[in-house]
């Protein structure tokens, strides 16, 4: 019993202690806080290797209905490092910049290389910035397309976030890049990143983005166009409502594509684990949405034909142009590399099969109609 009472005494004596040595409430009220809604990453002009940084700011409003457009505060600092210009930037304002809201990160397209890891590696290490934010390369600079605010931004909405979420634009011709996605493909041997690439028109009103940028540590990145956008998310992505224009003759199709489905293997050489082709199977449906010329529903086994010749000859030209230029935007080697037995060489002899690989593309297109008329 004597052990028992001493030992709620020294309870009762501990619980004392730590209630004299706890400190105050930090919490800070949200009127003490501004919230980081994007970044951006630009080269520095006056500090030599360099970056400036740029974060907008939502302000705050009593209601949406008291404000008939989004309202944004744009803060800049150049600084050596990612850290160093935000903890510079901490200084010219009165609250506490809030990054845990932040969903956008913008970064100058000459900034898009292999290196870019090196102040990526900022962005990773913070606990309070979201490893699923949107990474999107910018034109002309990210500056620029920050403070860029379009007439169709709602109150309490911010336009970046609705290009590449799932709730609002869905468009084939957007790509859509996470921060983890990003830091994942750079370090991994056998796939170039790509991202978004985000401009705007020459009056400064809209944000466009139907290009994108594939990252391979060249001096000027390699950016695809709009139709190699497309192919690149209907094939690796599955992204639907895409177009693809069937010209035979004087028969011009406009195909509107609702499912896309890409599957692929490694044909190896006899005797040796060294690839010589990829056999390539592509499934896309959808239906007839446009053309110059009366269609009949009884000759649509002849539109698929036709369709999955015109399409396979776009694709596989695509194909050659990326493995001409040593772009590996799919992920190829990384797919081989996974799928083999690991060897110290395996990606060396990836490397030296890869720039005469056969591309064996076969696609199958099912059109389930010529729209709403014969």
């Amino acid at each position: 019993m004597k052990f028992l009472s001493l030992s709620k005494w020294f309870l009762m004596v501990l619980c004392i202690s730590g209630m004299l040595i706890q400190y105050g409430c930090a919490f800070k009220d949200i009127d003490k806080r501004l919230f980081v809604s994007a970044i951006g990453i630009d080269p520095a002009e006056n500090v030599e290797n360099g970056y400036k940084v740029t974060v907008k700011v939502a302000l705050p409003f009593g209601a949406i209905k008291d404000s008939a457009k989004p309202s944004f505060a744009y803060l800049s600092r150049e600084g050596h490092s990612i850290g160093e210009a935000i903890r510079m930037l901490e200084t010219h304002i009165d609250k506490v910049l809030e990054l845990g809201h932040m969903k956008t990160i913008i970064v100058h397209e000459k900034l898009l290389r292999n290196d870019m890891q090196t102040f990526m590696d900022y962005f990773i290490r913070r606990g309070d910035i979201q490893l699923i934010s949107y990474v999107a390369g910018a034109r002309p600079s990210a500056e620029t397309i920050l403070k860029v605010e379009p007439k169709t931004e709602a109150p309490a909405s911010v336009a970046l976030i609705n290009f590449f979420g799932a709730t609002a634009n869905d468009s084939p011709y957007v790509v859509t890049t996470f921060l983890f996605q990003l830091r994942r493909d750079i370090l991994a041997d056998g796939i170039n990143p790509v991202l978004p690439l985000i401009e705007t028109n020459e009056k400064g009103d809209e944000l466009i983005v139907n290009h994108s940028v594939v990252v391979d540590g060249r001096e000027d990145p390699t950016v695809l166009s709009t139709i190699e956008t497309k192919y690149f998310n209907s094939l690796l992505k599955n992204s639907t409502g895409l177009t693809y224009l069937v010209k035979k003759g004087s028969l011009e199709l406009l195909l509107n594509i609702s499912q896309s489905k890409m599957t692929y293997q490694f044909v190896s050489r006899e005797g040796s684990e060294a690839p010589r082709a990829i056999d390539m199977h592509i499934v896309m449906k959808g239906i007839i949405g446009e053309s110059n010329k009366d269609l009949s529903i009884a000759k649509l086994d002849e539109y698929n034909r036709l369709a999955s010749k015109e399409v396979k000859q776009k694709i596989l030209h695509f194909l050659i142009k990326m493995q001409e230029e040593n772009l590996d935007p799919f992920g190829f080697g990384l797919h081989y590399r996974t799928t083999r037995l690991y060897t110290e060489d395996l990606f060396t002899a990836w490397q030296k099969a890869y720039p005469d690989i056969e591309f064996k593309v076969t696609v199958e297109v099912k059109l389930q109609g010529t729209g709403t008329i014969e």
